[in-house]
């Protein structure tokens, strides 16, 4: 791999520009050191404050929302990339990597979860399980003979709303939806586009004994986007970004350790638990290593100075999570990095077909503490029920909103208005203005019920929680 493709400050907009050179703004900042600019100052960023990390429609302002835990992959992220930058005996360790590695895994880490649909993986589900159960009026397309497409195509137009995905929405938030003044949405540069991409491969051609197959990674109408960027970094089907094991260690370091010390604040565990449950295996027997026993037993000298303070038993238990917090974290992030560095060869070959924590000297501490995590959080009792009225009101409001989508027409077409009903028009009206603009864009050349699919998609994915709650009371109460 060539370094310094892979970090390319091209963008989309610039490739085959003026006299083919990169129209770049100068001023004292990085093109990737704007990337990230440009991310936190977008709208879908802002949305992520109302979006469900763990806990769907959570009163209590100390847990996390996907937008707090955005901004704390982002920070994780960063501080890999700074101490790769200065460490000695690496390729990093020099001027043009200080500024930018830092800001491009911050930036990939920020905007990793910005595609992500209302209700956290419960929305995922419930726009595929929607196109499955409509899929006679929702594909109907696909078998007109005017349709100039191979079976795979076709398998892969079905395949991209069946099997919706937060990561390939995500890549087309960036370079399709958030418009600002052309049809590169945010226009971000080819390295950070290429970094962010976790997945590589199309719907139809997941492969789940490869880490960078096991989903897909972006639809069928980004396949451009994709080939700009793969032909800038050098990258290629099945070959990973480096720096997309950094930005998805970051993201298991994250939920896995947090969202257990948002299981301890909401009391559905204590730290003690939590540290019991790491200590022994599932039959009692002991299951610890190195890195578990050291986070532990420095928690634990904290808990005991915290319960000496004479503190409540509240404090005492938010306080010594708080400080296993601090303890796994460095020792993950310590991990992650030397795993990094030692598997770099493998990584930049592709012979790296597992994610990074796994092979490193924190995978016990990050696989046990998923496993409390999921027997303790993602299963509850509050959980599920908040998830499965997500599930309804998300098929609600797709069922009320595809009519309205259908009877506009072809767009492309000399029609003026919309000629459905009145709650037909009403309801296509209140569908975000951008998403309609790409939608009715003379210059898509994607078949018009595929694009009917993704506008519904889109909504629906940029709903936040309160919104799609709200929106789906006032569609049903004005549907005739």
């Amino acid at each position: 791999m060539d370094w310094s493709k892979l970090m390319s400050s091209t963008r989309r907009k610039d490739i085959g520009g003026a006299e083919g050179q990169p129209l770049n703004a100068g001023g004292d900042r990085t093109e990737i050191e704007r990337d990230y600019d440009r991310v936190l100052f977008s709208t879908p960023v802002r949305r992520l404050a109302d979006k469900t990390q763990v806990f769907p429609l959570e009163k209590n302002d100390s847990v996390r929302t996907r937008l707090t835990h955005s901004h704390e992959v982002s920070n994780i992220a960063r501080s890999i990339g700074v101490a790769l930058a200065h460490r000695d005996e690496t390729r990093f360790n020099s001027a043009e990597y200080q500024r930018d590695l830092p800001s491009i895994l911050a930036t990939v880490g920020l905007a990793h979860d910005i595609g992500n649909p209302p209700f956290g993986h419960q929305g995922e589900y419930a726009i595929g399980d929607w196109f499955k159960r409509n899929k006679a009026r929702a594909f109907r397309f696909l078998d007109s003979e005017n349709l100039d497409f191979s079976p795979a195509v076709k398998k892969r137009m079905r395949l991209d709303f069946e099997n919706f995905k937060g990561n390939a929405q995500a890549l087309r938030v960036l370079t399709k939806l958030q418009i600002m003044n052309d049809n590169f949405g945010l226009n971000l540069t080819c390295g950070s586009l290429a970094a962010l991409m976790k997945y590589l491969g199309t719907s139809e051609q997941q492969n789940k004994s490869n880490i960078a197959t096991k989903k897909f990674g972006y639809f069928h109408s980004e396949t451009d986007v994709v080939m700009d960027v793969w032909k800038e970094t050098g990258l290629k089907e099945g070959l990973r970004h480096p720096l997309t094991f950094l930005m998805e260690a970051s993201d298991d370091i994250a939920y896995s350790v947090l969202d257990v010390e948002d299981a301890v604040k909401k009391g559905l565990v204590s730290y003690r638990d939590l540290i019991s449950y790491l200590e022994t295996g599932v039959s009692g027997e002991s299951e610890t290593d190195a890195v578990i026993k050291n986070v532990c037993e420095r928690a634990d000298a904290q808990h005991k100075k915290h319960k000496d303070a004479k503190l409540s038993p509240n404090e005492v238990n938010d306080l010594s999570t708080q400080m296993f917090r601090v303890f796994a974290i460095e020792k993950m992030v310590s991990a992650v990095i030397e795993a990094f560095l030692e598997k770099q060869s493998d990584i930049e070959t592709g012979a790296l077909t597992y994610d990074l924590i796994s092979v490193s000297s924190a995978a016990l501490l990050c696989r046990k503490l998923k496993d409390f995590a999921f027997e303790n959080a993602y299963k509850h009792r509050s959980v599920l029920e908040l998830e499965l009225e997500g599930h309804k009101v998300i098929h609600s409001i797709m069922d009320m909103l595809w009519p309205a989508i259908v009877s506009r027409g072809d767009p492309r077409k000399a029609t003026k208005g919309h000629p459905g009903t009145p709650f037909e028009k009403y309801a296509y009206g209140r569908i975000s203005e951008n998403y309609r603009r790409v939608f009715e864009s003379p210059n898509e050349d994607l078949p018009l019920g595929y694009r009917r699919c993704q506008l519904l998609a889109d909504m629906i994915s940029g709903m936040i929680d309160g919104f799609a709650l709200s929106f789906e009371r006032e569609l049903r109460e004005l549907r005739c």
